[in-house]
């Protein structure tokens, strides 16, 4: 220990007595080290952490598989990830292999206390969530299976922690006080526990509702009976398996009841199905087991990719910065070559000398990964705001650094340690005493030559895969945001709107909505004000709804759900989408008046052939009943839930038409910059109701720089990470050369001397640094379009191996390399030669 003491003292003396070399590798090591934190912390919550419930081991979530034909909303990933709430409650009492099963769905209620208005996240639940996850209160109680007994029995709701100390400043006295949710009194009884937020990954519920209460807190639901439709999907399913079971079990197990469920709902179809349905909707059919410890999160899924790539971009970087500090390890090694022969003349033990240097490299590399981490929590919380598009205080994941991501930095840290402290620790493993401890004797041994100059061969190819990388993530944004989407996304801004928040009922919903586009249109500047239930471009799958289609027999296989919004009068010349037959609806278009309904050019194409086949067609969206809405018009196709995917056959019917109407999107066509009219937004819904919410208000390009958020943050921490692995090969490459120039001093001056030009100085002194350069690039460029294939998914619009990023990639690399070495190459063209021969 006194030994360890002692090296301590001397490794903090000697980085004491090089301030600027310390102070050097430790800001090289926080951009490194500081990087990979920050990534760490959002790819450890988003795809490594576990749920903070019981034994989350034995948590698992379910899937089919098969043909299905009704109705399905949800909020991200396959249609096979959601269930009825009959197929719920049939699989939750008939199963035998697990201690229980329990359904959640995520939603957005408007939330009223004390006068004031605002929309928030929430969670309903069946009645066994909390009791299944072993979940205890912070606060009152949590909900119960008694709490969830009957339609629209219970108004009991439970607060999560952040939301009470955020609202309700952590009062304890708000327990059995009342708020209303959609305009309906619910009594608060309970707060979850501080370290959960919930079930479903990277989601933030401020309000725990039941299920049983999903027809106040869903109004839109309320046609579709979802706590009687066996034909309606909308929930996630998560089982506790009982002690001892594995999920192959569990499946083989549920394999004969999930068979004769689905033949029970094969008899409620009507009409009957074909037998090729039959067949895919019951034999064909499978129910899997996944595991579900971390919780199902669609986010996660879109997040996958994406964070894999920026952490290996991390942890190419810090790669980096190990070899750059190791070269100047070495070069500061030259420097102590006389030190450290004397220290072996005076029998110092080799193996002290390399745990002095091991020691040396360890608190540089402690004092890289404490700078580091000063940084990383701001750099996580931006990172988390590019890649969710989340709203500051709304952040799906955490920025702060905890005991997990302090300890992989502290890991990271010393792993680099040891690789960049192996350079120095070779040098001096065998000395030449007599020639190290001679004042003239050249410092800089021909291995510690070989080395640095591949040091920063592999820097510059390194710089090559990240530049390349970042050139295929910057033209994939491009050709995203210039991609037609099939409506004018200029002069055009949206919020969201719902009446129920404030309290009104569905009986004057649709009037306030009518109302307040009348009194948007009226602001001037303003061509058209519109609204929909199912907005444009929000990553949102939405639902779907069930169509039977007068005079059309389905496929076998093919399915009868469609996209199915409702709008109002207007929309399409609001959003200057295209109509291609007949027309669009009007103020008219009421409930008592026909039914009509308009469908887009997917629709028209699969059903009738061609847009004016379709006018006159008759479907309905009640499989009972006989089709009685007509097909009034056909529209263009458009990018709807983001830029990459068009949107498949949809059918728009009159918002004023609808049984229930809820809330909706607005947009609002003006002939100038929507900036300009967001304040007059504002003021007019105001005047309408000051209750009003207006939520979300942004122009509709925002919307759509926010849809492609995902491949705006690779785009922009992509460059980020190259341009530090430029500068870091372009120091590097300044240091080796510099060095080399400064030990080659006595050289150049006498071919100066000799008569040699000073421009084939320059030559020779940059032949090496040139060729290494070209051969790193050689090699590493075709190494991008191999790694890119990794990550073909991510791209749009562009092939692995895109020519103008290679070409931009060996460009930035020829600047780069002339810029490190225009001051080595000036400075030895510049040398004198008799002041160069009385060097030694």
């Amino acid at each position: 220990m006194q030994s360890l003491l002692q090296n301590l003292r001397y490794a903090l003396r000697q980085l004491r007595r090089s301030p600027g070399f310390t102070l050097t590798v430790v800001l090289t090591l926080a951009l490194g080290i500081g990087a990979n934190a920050a990534v760490f912390t959002l790819f450890d919550q988003a795809l490594l952490r576990m749920l903070p419930v019981q034994q989350p081991r034995q948590l698992v979530r379910f899937e089919w598989t098969g043909d299905f034909s009704g109705s399905m909303s949800s909020f991200g990933g396959d249609v096979q990830n959601y269930f009825s709430y009959p197929m719920y409650k049939d699989l939750r009492d008939k199963n035998q292999v697990f201690s229980g099963i329990l359904a959640a769905d995520k939603t957005n209620v408007g939330v009223s206390w004390n006068n004031q208005a605002e929309d928030e996240d929430a969670e309903l639940v069946s009645g066994n969530y909390f009791q299944l996850l072993g979940l205890q209160p912070a606060l009152g109680r949590l909900l119960s299976p008694q709490d969830d007994t009957a339609k629209n029995a219970n108004p009991q709701l439970v607060l999560s922690y952040a939301y009470w100390k955020a609202r309700f400043a952590a009062s304890p006295a708000i327990i059995g006080q009342s708020i209303r949710i959609n305009g309906h009194l619910f009594t608060i009884v309970g707060v979850a526990p501080e370290s959960f937020q919930t079930a479903i990954g990277g989601y933030k519920p401020s309000l725990f509702l039941p299920i049983s209460m999903s027809e106040i807190a869903m109004p839109s639901t309320i046609a579709r009976d979802n706590l009687n439709n066996h034909q309606s999907i909308w929930l996630t399913l998560i089982a506790r398996l009982q002690p001892g079971r594995t999920m192959p079990q569990a499946e083989a197990s549920l394999a004969s009841l999930w068979h004769t469920l689905r033949a029970q709902e094969l008899t409620l179809y009507t009409p009957p199905p074909t037998a090729r349905f039959a067949k895919g909707f019951v034999e064909k059919s499978h129910l899997l087991v996944r595991d579900d410890s971390r919780g199902f999160s669609p986010n996660r899924m879109d997040l996958k990719t994406p964070l894999i790539i920026l952490m290996s971009m991390a942890g190419l970087l810090v790669a980096m910065c190990a070899i750059n500090v190791a070269t100047l390890l070495l070069l500061r090694s030259a420097a102590r070559t006389r030190e450290m022969a004397m220290r072996y003349a005076l029998g110092a033990a080799r193996s002290r000398i390399i745990s002095q240097l091991f020691l040396e490299g360890g608190v540089l590399g402690l004092a890289g990964a404490l700078a580091g981490l000063a940084v990383a929590p701001l750099v996580a919380n931006f990172l988390v705001r590019l890649m969710t598009h989340a709203d500051p205080g709304s952040e799906p994941y955490s920025s702060a650094i905890d005991s997990r991501i302090l300890a992989f930095t502290l890991a990271i840290s010393v792993l680099a340690s040891i690789l960049f402290s192996l350079a120095p620790v070779l040098h001096f493993l065998r000395p030449d005493l007599v020639n190290a401890l001679r004042q003239s004797a050249d410092t800089a041994s021909k291995g510690s030559q070989r080395f640095r100059k591949f040091a920063v061969g592999v820097q510059i190819g390194l710089s090559v895969l990240l530049l390349g990388a970042a050139g295929l993530f910057v033209r994939t944004l491009d050709n995203l945001r210039h991609q037609p989407v099939g409506f004018d996304t200029t002069r055009l801004a949206t919020f969201g709107l719902d009446p129920t928040n404030s309290g009104y009922g569905e009986d004057r919903t649709s009037q306030i909505i009518t109302n307040t586009l009348d009194a948007l249109s009226r602001i001037p500047g303003v061509s058209f004000a519109a609204a929909t239930t199912d907005p444009e471009l929000t990553v949102d799958t939405g639902s779907m709804d069930g169509f039977a289609i007068q005079g059309h027999k389905a496929a076998e296989g093919e399915s009868r759900g469609f996209e199915a919004p409702w709008i109002t009068a207007s929309y399409f010349a609001t959003l200057h989408q295209p109509i291609l037959a007949g027309r669009e609806f009007t103020a008219a278009d009421v409930k008592g008046s026909s039914k009509v309904a308009v469908v887009n050019l997917a629709f028209a194409k699969r059903i009738y052939g061609t847009p004016q086949n379709a006018l006159g067609g008759l479907i309905t969206d009640e499989p009972r009943s006989k089709p009685d809405t007509t097909i009034v018009g056909v529209v263009g196709n458009i990018r709807h839930y983001d830029l990459r995917t068009e949107l498949g056959p949809a059918v728009y019917r009159p918002y004023l038409q609808q049984e229930h109407p809820t809330g909706v999107v607005v947009y609002v066509q003006s002939v100038q910059s929507p900036e300009t009219i967001e304040a007059s937004i504002r003021r007019t819904v105001h005047d309408v109701d000051p209750t009003l919410v207006v939520d979300g208000l942004r122009t509709m390009e925002a919307q759509a720089d926010m849809v492609s958020s995902g491949e705006r943050a690779l785009a922009i921490l992509a460059v980020g990470f190259s341009v530090l692995a430029l500068v870091l090969a372009a120091v590097g490459l300044y240091g080796v050369l510099a060095y080399s120039t400064e030990q080659r001093t006595r050289e150049i001056g006498i071919r100066l001397a000799l008569g040699a030009q000073r421009r084939s100085i320059i030559v020779a002194v940059l032949r090496e640094m040139v060729i290494i350069a070209a051969v790193a690039t050689v090699i590493a460029l075709p190494f991008i379009g191999v790694l890119a294939r990794f990550f073909r998914s991510q791209l749009y619009g562009v092939t692995v191996f895109d020519p103008v990023t290679l070409a931009a990639t060996t460009a930035l690399i020829v600047v780069m390399v002339v810029l490190a070495a225009v001051i080595p190459a000036r400075r030895a063209a510049t040398v004198q030669p008799m002041q160069a021969l009385r060097t030694e």
